[in-house]
């Protein structure tokens, strides 16, 4: 007697037919599947092919990118700026808000000095040449940007708009790149596809520049939506080191107009970008986990607000008997002018920020805000590709990285200074410009083989021709409920982190091979899902390596700094095996290969 299949359960049939099978025999059982079928809106085969090629390229167009295009053309490249979003109004760069300019004849500390206090706050987790590089080229910077007219408007399309149009650099907007190319250990191009245009888009490019920001995991709340480590993870696929995964950012936001800014006390207005002037902070990015944590409650789950005098430069969460225990570097109380200062009690009448002086919390960061606002983000310039000297170079010849896709450490694991984020991003994007149009002198394009694009071509466009799948939507949400429980991504614990470690590996090995998309729309979102799951996994097996507590990482199972075995930054990248190994770099050196360091894989 032949069973009848149609009314066995969706659960029961994955079971016994193990999910990538299930797909193709639940259509040949006649089984309803409309949970996983693919309506495609889009015929992959019929998308156009185009190669361009440029001297280079810069994907990404914040504020590394705009500086990185800038100063590549005035070394005498020819660029090409490609941005998933609009210049100068995606990512993070159009939430910023206050610039650090660093004016040796107006501060009282001189550049060694402020080198010295960064360090000290960062717990030593700082690169000191990527630190003095900020001091020594923000000012420059901003005057730039004085001149192209970017503190006249809080919109920065315009003024970001000048230098380009003056110079003639060609933009392409809504490009969504998904693979570098590399040949003869080097990087020749990228590849991705248009959102408006239904192409596929191939690039040969001598070099390239990734200005493509840092990512999240979609969180609610801190504009970081779009920003989902696909610099990162292109790098990574190709053989590149990257860093600084174990660190986690702890922006608050508020749950009404979450993107909005926010002065001191909690008041919203359309606020123009500032200079900022020095004022070193001990911003822990745990303190208010911990405290929810064990008292409960999930509001205020960022770092310390305005007004908390919980600012220690102890390994974890504040324990005022531990101020002095942590030992070198960093131990002992805040010093004075280091502790951040909250508005006066009964000052919210004035509806505008009230000191050009940094004093007050910064944007979004007023009044009552909720946390957790930007899941997946690690610290400003403390994840991204390793860089090798101080010219934002990758570990990849032809591979240069700037902003928040360089891992540089510039401020190490914790924030220290106020606009400094976008500061450096200007200072990296001006330097990796100019050292990748001088690199470009010295090499040819390479022709990349057609069976090599056809390859690429086919694993960019895949998700658009299965029949049936995983919807990116339903993937990313897994993901988020699995790495944003503030027990899992802030307070950390060996237990639970391989407990969310076994959930990711299985996103990983069997929904993202199934990732379907309709449109192209869906396709950039099925990458971006992808990208996602892999830096889930980077950053629970850093935190995993990590056995202590500094700066904004906290592990409840070992809350004190262990100086004598982590003062080394964690290094991330693929062997031979294709399987993700990990690697201990000291300190303020330079990584070159994996030769000499301490190894570690986990499986």
């Amino acid at each position: 007697m032949k069973k009848d299949t149609k009314n066995i359960s969706r659960r029961k049939f994955i079971t016994l037919t193990g999910g990538a099978a299930g797909f193709v025999a639940m259509g040949g059982f006649g089984m309803n599947m409309d949970w996983a079928i693919n309506n495609q809106e889009i015929d992959a085969e019929t998308l156009e092919n185009n190669t361009i090629s440029t001297d280079v390229l810069v994907v990404g167009s914040g504020m590394a990118g705009l500086f990185a295009a800038v100063k590549a053309h005035d070394a005498g490249a020819n660029v090409l700026m490609v941005s998933k979003g609009r210049l100068g109004s995606s990512g993070q760069t159009p939430f910023a808000k206050g610039i650090f300019a660093y004016n040796k004849d107006k501060e009282k500390l001189s550049i060694d000095e402020f080198v010295a206090k960064v360090s000290r706050s960062a717990l030593g987790t700082n690169n000191k040449a990527y630190t003095r590089q900020l001091a020594e080229n923000s000012l420059a910077r901003v005057n730039e940007l004085k001149d192209w007219g970017f503190f006249e408007s809080s919109l920065y399309n315009k003024s970001f708009s000048k230098p380009i149009e003056e110079r003639n650099i060609p933009v392409q907007e809504r490009v969504t790149i998904t693979h570098l190319i590399k040949e003869d250990n080097r990087v020749v191009g990228a590849a991705g596809f248009s959102i408006d245009e239904q192409k596929v888009l191939f690039y040969e490019a001598k070099s390239v520049i990734l200005c493509t920001g840092a990512g999240g995991f979609k969180p609610n709340g801190f504009p970081i939506g779009d920003l989902t480590h696909d610099g990162t993870v292109m790098a990574y696929n190709i053989g590149a080191k990257v860093t600084g995964k174990e660190w986690n950012d702890g922006h608050p936001a508020r749950s009404e107009n979450p993107a909005a800014c926010y002065d001191g006390w909690g008041d919203m207005f359309e606020q123009k970008p500032s200079t900022t002037s020095i004022e070193i902070r001990h911003d822990l990015g745990v303190d208010m986990n911990y405290m929810a944590y064990v008292n409960g409650g999930a509001a205020q789950m960022g770092p310390p607000g305005r007004g908390n005098q919980n600012n220690t430069v102890s390994g974890g969460p504040y324990r005022p008997e531990e101020f002095s225990s942590q030992g070198a570097p960093g131990g002992g109380p805040p010093q004075d002018g280091e502790e951040r200062q909250g508005p006066p009690p009964g000052d919210r009448e004035r509806k505008r920020p009230p000191r050009k002086d940094g004093k007050g919390a910064p944007p979004g960061m007023g009044g009552n805000v909720v946390g957790g606002s930007t899941a997946g983000m690690s610290i400003h310039k403390a994840e991204g590709l390793v860089p090798i000297n101080d010219k934002c170079e990758s570990t990849i010849p032809g591979l240069y990285a700037a902003g928040d896709a360089l891992g540089s450490y510039m401020a190490g694991g914790i924030y220290t200074q106020i606009g400094s984020s976008l500061s450096g991003s200007a200072v990296q994007g001006a330097i990796a410009g100019e050292t990748a149009a001088n690199y470009s002198k010295t090499v040819k394009n390479k022709n990349v083989s057609a069976s090599k694009l056809k390859s690429i071509q086919e694993d960019i466009l895949a998700p658009l021709k299965r029949e049936a799948g995983y919807s990116p939507a339903w993937v990313t949400q897994t993901l988020q409920s699995i790495m944003i429980p503030n027990f899992v991504l802030y307070i950390k614990k060996e237990n639970l982190m391989k407990a969310a470690l076994a959930y990711i590996e299985e996103l990983r090995d069997h929904h993202v091979p199934h990732l379907r998309a309709s449109n192209l729309h869906e396709l950039r979102l099925a990458h971006e899902t992808k990208n996602m799951v892999i830096s889930a996994e980077m950053k629970l097996r850093a935190s995993l390596m990590r056995t202590e507590s500094r700066c904004s990482h906290y592990r409840l199972d070992y809350p004190e700094m262990d100086n004598e075995n982590w003062q080394a930054w964690i290094n991330i990248f693929k062997g031979e095996d294709g399987k993700m190994k990990l690697e201990k770099q000291p300190f303020n050196t330079w990584a070159t290969t994996s030769e000499n360091k301490e190894i570690e894989q986990i499986s």
